[in-house]
């Protein structure tokens, strides 16, 4: 299996274009806890600052070595995505111990209406 630029296997590598924009609409608050056997925890939220409903909410989560090279990363889906000004609890385990971690919202689907979700 060959390795991408970012050193994680071509094979498993997650595109890592994230929607572009989503900062005007998220904010993520989350914290990294401890798990069995050296991995890691990622559990937060996701803020909606918008005031429409977001839907087919996914997160991208990624582990980085000391050098920012991404050696773990994947898509985390948020089940009941996120009702206008509020916010939605994810979380992401079984994670490698890696030096620092970053998490983006990657992608979503905005409803005008509650009307629209019948």
């Amino acid at each position: 299996m060959r390795s991408s630029h970012h050193g994680v296997p071509e094979a498993i590598r997650i595109h890592d274009d994230v929607d572009p924009g989503w900062e005007r609409y998220f904010t993520l608050q989350w914290t990294r806890e401890p798990e069995h056997r050296g991995f890691r925890r990622l559990d937060g939220y996701v803020y909606n600052r918008y005031g429409e409903y977001a839907a087919d909410l996914r997160l991208l989560v990624q582990a980085l070595d000391a050098s920012g090279a991404v050696v773990d990363q994947r898509i985390v889906w948020v089940p009941a995505g996120v009702g206008g000004f509020g916010r939605a609890y994810f979380d992401s385990g079984n994670l490698p111990s890696a030096d620092h971690y970053q998490v983006f919202v990657w992608d979503y689907r905005l409803i005008q209406s509650a009307g629209v979700l019948r």
